[in-house]
């Protein structure tokens, strides 16, 4: 989002769907509270931009193709320095071009998406580490009283807290699966970053069991005093693959799956 209150705002969808694989009925009211998680949806996608304060090799984005149009490429190794240092939790150090930008953008959807947001003083650390100063010193008020808004966070079944009920797991978490610079110079760069999300509540009795959402969100970012910051973003649906024929996992497996598997600092 750009330091305008109203520029680049778009939305996150929850999933909503029909059972519930955990044996409890879906929370009722969730349309009323859409506006609600449009506006978490504008935090969620904008706040895990990452301070890269340590460049790892002397090229600089323009050196590599300016606007020329994006090609496809897999994610290798590139001969670059790997991010070493992190700001807020969260790895920096990111080279001062295309494939620095493409690696930046996966870490941001990570923390953006993280359950880490819903704390507030993780959220306060996360800000102020992430955005660029004049949006950051613009959004921290309404990100709180966002993720503070007692009916948004009844309706996806968190206390006033934002913490889960005793005995279920809240998760949210961001599964990056590919990368694409659409521009860059050596002061922005523009970077789609194509994902699944899971978010939802693990646990005997939860009526928001764990879903999975795909998106691409594209983030303009901008360096800014040695430091990639996002100033902007926009997000779309998908691409969103055939689902197959497979048997949802019991409460207990998808609880001891996000507690036990830890996700990526996305670099090459």
């Amino acid at each position: 989002m750009s330091p305008g209150d109203d520029a680049g705002q778009t939305r996150t969808r929850l999933p909503e769907g029909g059972g519930d694989p955990y044996g409890g009925a879906r929370r009722g009211g969730r349309s009323s509270s859409r506006s609600l998680v449009t506006v978490v949806g504008v935090v969620v996608l904008l706040i895990a931009a990452i301070a890269f304060a340590n460049r790892g090799g002397g090229d600089s984005a323009a050196e590599e193709g300016g606007g020329d149009s994006p090609k496809s490429a897999a994610t290798a190794p590139s001969g670059e320095k790997p991010v070493k240092a992190e700001s807020a939790g969260i790895p920096s150090g990111y080279a001062h071009n295309r494939q620095g930008a493409e690696s930046a953008a996966a870490n941001y959807a990570v923390a953006l998406g993280s359950a880490e947001m819903f704390s507030k003083d993780r959220r306060h650390e996360i800000v102020t580490a992430v955005y660029a100063p004049d949006v950051a010193a613009a959004r921290q008020t309404a990100l709180d009283q966002a993720y503070s808004n007692a009916e948004f966070l009844t309706n996806i079944g968190l206390g006033k807290d934002g913490k889960a009920p005793a005995g279920q797991t809240f998760v949210s978490r961001v599964v990056p699966v590919g990368t694409k610079a659409t521009g860059t110079t050596a002061s922005d760069a523009s970077v789609e970053v194509w994902y699944t999300s899971l978010f939802g509540l693990s646990g005997e009795g939860s009526t928001n069991p764990v879903t999975e959402s795909w998106y691409t969100t594209t983030y303009q970012l901008k360096w800014i005093n040695d430091d990639w910051k996002v100033t902007d973003f926009q997000q779309k649906d998908g691409p969103v693959p055939v689902g197959r024929d497979q048997k949802a996992s019991t409460a207990d497996d998808m609880t001891k799956a996000v507690e036990e598997y830890g996700g990526f600092t996305y670099a090459r």
